[in-house]
């Protein structure tokens, strides 16, 4: 394969990956890692490298027009991202020292789980009230946000941030050590444990994956595992792809539709992660 035509198909499958990331806000890691790693024959090393890459320009690509239509939660997202930096900078420095099955295997374990109970939730409808919550009150958690597929204001409350603020470590642990962005975890602790409306939680996620990946992108770099060739054209498409989902898309489409879609990523992230773990 020649180097322009590398450049030329990593680029497009870097579209693909930011335009996903941006609307389900798990960074597009997901995506490139398996392409990069299985098609391309790419180091799973500067794969990771790279992925740390598209994870910081997926959400500089989209945060901007998801914080200007108000539908990313500002004060949760910052809330939040006290856990995540803390647990991504856990991550990288576990990275080199904590053999990948058992990380492979819980991840794949989690994401399942995440499936399922949103699954249930779009066959059994919405779940009751919201229950009050001191902290989130006393933090002014709560928001709302226009929402053009529906054509009305959605207002919505916030709850358990303390076990939110729990599983976004859990998410910035396995961000740092496998390179993505963890938006995968985040979305599901957001929309599930706080009940954060999906919208929401999807663009919160791309919120504050990029302040997660920078945390341990300093690590990757020192250790020479950022290669400008892979992460050059990487950094191009997603940005790309990110900035034609947030701005085009994310305001229009069904967040019935959107569920739909992320139980599947959900469901074929957990296979590959528990069969990657089993069969290593």
């Amino acid at each position: 394969m020649t180097p322009f035509f590398f450049t030329f198909v990593v680029l497009c499958f870097s579209v693909g990956a930011g335009l996903l990331g941006s609307l389900l806000g798990i960074g597009g890691g997901l995506i490139l890692i398996p392409v990069l790693t299985l098609l391309l024959k790419v180091d799973i090393h500067y794969a990771v490298g790279a992925s740390i890459v598209s994870v910081i320009a997926t959400s500089s690509g989209a945060a901007a027009a998801y914080v200007r239509e108000r539908m990313a939660n500002l004060r949760v997202a910052m809330f939040l991202e006290l856990a995540t930096t803390a647990g991504a900078l856990t991550g990288a420095f576990l990275s080199g020292r904590v053999g990948g099955r058992g990380v492979y295997l819980v991840f794949g374990a989690v994401m399942a789980y995440s499936a399922l109970v949103m699954l249930r939730r779009m066959n059994g409808g919405e779940p009751g009230p919201v229950p009050e919550d001191a902290l989130a009150d006393r933090l002014a958690l709560h928001g709302g946000y226009w929402d053009e597929s529906t054509g009305r204001e959605v207002h919505y409350r916030v709850t358990r941030p303390l076990a939110g603020l729990g599983w976004m470590y859990v998410a910035g642990t396995v961000s740092g050590m496998l390179g993505i962005g963890s938006g995968a975890l985040k979305v599901p602790a957001m929309d599930l444990t706080m009940r954060l409306p999906l919208k929401v939680s999807t663009a919160t996620s791309n919120f504050m994956i990029g302040v997660t990946a920078a945390a341990s992108a300093g690590v990757y770099f020192a250790r020479g595992h950022i290669d400008p060739f892979i992460a050059g054209p990487v950094c191009v498409g997603v940005t790309l792809g990110a900035w034609l989902g947030s701005r085009h898309l994310m305001t229009r489409v069904d967040a019935g539709w959107l569920r739909v879609l992320f139980v599947g990523v959900l469901l074929w992230v957990a296979f590959e992660m528990l069969h990657k773990g089993w069969s290593s």
